[in-house]
């Protein structure tokens, strides 16, 4: 079970996460999508649980996680912040949910007022900088999203991974800075470099979150049916099927929370150089 630092509500925050970072100690987070399962991920020790729009794909049948609209994101959100006692719920900002300052502000506002949710995510470079501004100066808790951004798959042709140019990287140490200094709270990076996720990492105050980035981050995210070795098609490098090892949900989750926080998921094999 996780140690994490918490303040006197019991509940995970953005002060506890970045006294987690303070100290040299990772922690981890896990996409849900219903009550029962996060129920079983909280109970474990994840210390984030995240509504993705992953759902889109693992859930609803999809091919991209660009279908997904805002009231699936908020549906799911009701269900998982129902049971979540300890763990930060955190819902995504679904594809062109947030492409304008107003409409980010009422869309964040629903899912934490109508869904429960303590934060949010978002995808996007520079462009998306205002957005991420306004929502820090209302008092809404923002984790950033850089390197691979499933939304802009039609753009990027598939799934890349992303930072291997020196042009590339720069522009992405750029952007993570910048994205702190706006007010984002935590940072995930998707399929970056090793070497470039370590550099960002140390180079930023608010912790970093790592999925095909390598143990340098601060934490580790996966998809949670990537963690069970449930998801069809294409399984991705960074995924490990946790429950093979485990032999029950509960201890696959618990088994995926110690790793992380030892430093021993991800392995070399799960990362991209």
């Amino acid at each position: 079970m996780s140690t994490l630092p918490k303040d006197n509500t019991g509940k995970v925050t953005v002060t506890s996460l970045l006294k987690h970072k303070e100290a040299g100690e990772k922690f981890s987070m896990l996409t849900a999508y219903d009550a029962s399962f996060a129920a079983v991920a909280d109970q474990a020790g994840v210390d984030i649980v995240l509504v993705g729009d992953s759902l889109g794909m693992v859930v609803q049948g999809h091919d991209s996680t660009v279908p997904v609209k805002v009231d699936d994101i908020l549906y799911h959100t009701r269900c998982v912040s129902t049971v979540c006692r300890r763990a930060m719920v955190m819902a995504d900002m679904p594809f062109m949910s947030f492409r304008d300052v107003p409409l980010a502000l009422e869309n964040a506002t629903r899912f934490m007022q109508d869904g429960g949710a303590q934060a949010v995510k978002l995808e996007g470079g520079g462009h998306v900088l205002p957005v991420v501004e306004a929502l820090a100066k209302y008092g809404i808790p923002v984790c950033a999203h850089l390197g691979l951004q499933p939304q802009y798959v039609n753009k990027l042709g598939g799934y890349r991974v992303q930072g291997r140019d020196k042009a590339t990287a720069k522009r992405m140490l750029h952007e993570a800075r910048t994205m702190q200094d706006s007010g984002a709270d935590m940072l995930l990076l998707e399929c970056v470099p090793v070497e470039l996720a370590n550099e960002i990492t140390q180079s930023l105050i608010i912790p970093t979150i790592g999925i095909g980035a390598g143990a340098g981050c601060d934490a580790q995210v996966l998809v949670l049916y990537d963690l069970l070795g449930i998801s069809f098609g294409k399984i991705p490098k960074f995924a490990r099927n946790f429950l093979a090892e485990a032999g029950s949900i509960q201890a696959a989750i618990e088994a995926y929370v110690k790793a992380v926080k030892a430093g021993d998921f991800p392995a070399a094999e799960h990362t991209f150089n």
